[in-house]
């Protein structure tokens, strides 16, 4: 190819991926800020904690539950769900949370090792 014309392909190729967004991670849905309904009965009054999801490109998960911090964590997509699963404490004991979107909101639970108890909750972004 002569210089002038491969000089030109290389500039519409650069502009085509100019032009072109990136993809968006398979993940960025689930990060964010939500707020997580923690009731036991529907009926209670309301009881909303925050959740901060920050997702890297690898999956794995950083950010904060309950004011803890997301010791660790990771997402997944299978069966066209998008999940996530994560580790925090109280300094006491070890809760173990996990949840998937659906809808637009996440419905999850999360287990309180130490306290020997599984609470369903789920969670809607502010």
């Amino acid at each position: 190819m002569r210089p002038l014309f491969a000089a030109l392909a290389l500039t519409a190729a650069s502009l085509a991926a100019a032009e072109t967004p990136p993809a968006v991670a398979p993940y960025a849905p689930l990060a964010g800020e939500w707020t997580v309904d923690l009731r036991v009965d529907l009926a209670d009054p309301a009881y909303g904690k925050a959740m901060v999801l920050k997702v890297a490109q690898d999956g794995s998960i950083t950010g904060s539950f309950y004011d803890s911090e997301i010791l660790a964590g990771r997402a997944g997509t299978a069966q066209g769900r998008k999940c996530i699963a994560f580790r925090t404490t109280d300094g006491q004991g070890l809760y173990h949370s996990s949840a998937c979107l659906t809808d637009g909101k996440m419905v999850g639970q999360t287990w309180a090792e130490g306290r020997n108890f599984v609470l369903p909750w789920t969670a809607t972004r502010k």
